[in-house]
């Protein structure tokens, strides 16, 4: 084999990796699960709505009941990106979450509304939608 066929076969077999890493790889701030989940359970008298943060907030969207005394429990395993702090600029909520575990955020009694959320840089949002 001559020198040029041989870079030839060396850049086609880089290319092709590269277009099935690209393939694979979802771009930046693309909104990947917006269906509502079953992750709302109601434990002596609250509901507790779980939310895992990394990499953004899944879900990223929850149903829960009006009228009912709230916490938002973040859980966490190592994030270390802008989604391991919240913000609800409605409630004046700004806060850090552990690295690792779980962190609450009693958000009180809402009504039929929808509580809008963002990580710390506004890049991944969430949402509550409170039904009555």
């Amino acid at each position: 084999m001559n020198k040029s066929t041989v870079i030839s076969i060396f850049i086609g077999g880089a290319l092709i990796i590269g277009s099935i890493i690209l393939a694979g790889n979802k771009p930046q701030g693309q909104i990947q699960n917006t269906a509502p989940a079953n992750n709302v359970s109601i434990v002596d008298g609250k509901q507790i709505i779980e939310i895992h943060a990394r990499g953004g907030f899944q879900p990223r969207t929850s149903i829960a009941k009006a009228g009912m005394p709230t916490i938002l429990r973040f859980e966490t395993n190592g994030t270390f990106d802008c989604s391991s702090s919240v913000r609800i600029p409605s409630m004046n909520i700004a806060k850090f979450l552990s690295q690792s575990g779980s962190t609450d955020i009693d958000v009180g009694t809402s009504t039929a509304t929808t509580l809008q959320g963002t990580c710390g840089m506004g890049m991944y949002p969430f949402e509550v939608d409170f039904q009555s």
